[in-house]
């Protein structure tokens, strides 16, 4: 018999954590988050982690479990959570997925297989004397003209990432695209998955609000800390909310343009975050405005409650 599992999905700054709150009390679970910057331990304010106070003695999981200097691959992702998972069932509580990583939510909750894509050693030592010898930006404008797709997805200098990606290409013939996409996509688990979206204007505005309240709590002093610690170039930097601050400490760009381009980055990525969301996951989506959102909470609970009883 599958495992139940819910999956509280979205962009960012729709309500998801505090939905999750609600699910969890009311049946009995517990939360694993799925955002894969709330792993990493003093990266609190700009990935929105959820506080102590906000969990109302709920169980979290995956959050603080890296350092920001170490790597976090989709792979160990899958692998914690389906733990975690198990776990939870374990104790007879309903595990609850929450996040807006969509990658490494489809990874957890499908049937996604990273077992048959073990590194080949030879090609990555010859992909990291390339870097080496020919520099990131001749690496990254390859895997552009090979897979525009994932190199739009990559930032130029995660070099881990691009390698990867090229790395597949080479041993499958296969771009990483075109990879994902030949996974097959059944779930493991017996699988209610919530989506929660909001008219986008409306949405914008609560990123933007969601922005001003980061910089209010000490967001430039929680990104300068880890700057002045030579995390510059590490795998947590290149989230957003941290990545858009390294040309203000190098003097490049004033801190209102900084600014800007977070909250326009933001946008960006809630956008993104709707496109995978609509195109890779079989999602069960709710609208919310700021009107009836607790006639939309009640319709979800409701919702759950009867997908429950499916079982």
């Amino acid at each position: 018999m599958k495992q139940t599992v819910i999956a509280i999905i979205g962009p960012t700054a729709v309500g998801k954590t505090k939905l999750s709150i609600e699910v969890a009390k009311q049946f009995n679970g517990e939360i694993i988050s799925g955002d894969s910057m709330q792993v990493y331990k003093g990266m609190d304010i700009g990935t929105a982690k959820v506080s102590i106070e906000e969990m109302e003695d709920v169980p979290h999981y995956m959050i603080d479990i890296k350092e920001p200097w170490e790597s976090f691959s989709v792979a160990e992702f899958q692998t914690r959570v389906k733990h975690h998972i198990e776990d939870i069932a374990a104790k007879g509580k309903l595990p609850i997925l929450v996040g807006g990583s969509g990658l490494y939510l489809q990874a957890a909750l499908y049937d996604y297989n990273f077992a048959n894509k073990k590194r080949d050693v030879i090609i990555t030592e010859k992909l990291e004397k390339q870097l080496e010898e020919e520099g990131s930006i001749r690496l990254y404008n390859r895997l552009k003209e090979l897979d525009p797709v994932q190199a739009h997805k990559i930032h130029p200098n995660n070099t881990r990432r691009v390698i990867r990606a090229l790395e597949i290409y080479e041993t499958t013939g296969m771009t990483m695209t075109k990879w994902q996409e030949s996974q097959q996509l059944t779930s493991p688990y017996h699988l209610h998955v919530v989506g929660l979206e909001m008219d986008r204007e409306v949405l914008y505005s609560r990123i933007n609000d969601r922005v001003d309240k980061m910089l209010e709590e000490g967001l430039v002093k929680e990104v300068e800390a880890l700057y002045e610690k030579g995390y510059k170039d590490t795998p947590a930097m290149k989230g957003i909310g941290y990545k858009e601050f390294i040309p203000f400490f190098e003097m490049h760009q004033s801190l209102d343009e900084t600014i800007a381009t977070l909250k326009q980055n933001s946008r960006r990525f809630a956008k993104r975050q709707y496109t995978w969301f609509r195109n890779k996951m079989d999602v069960n989506w709710y609208l919310l405005s700021q009107e009836n959102t607790r006639e939309k909470v009640r319709l979800i609970l409701s919702d759950i409650a009867g997908f429950l009883q499916q079982k």
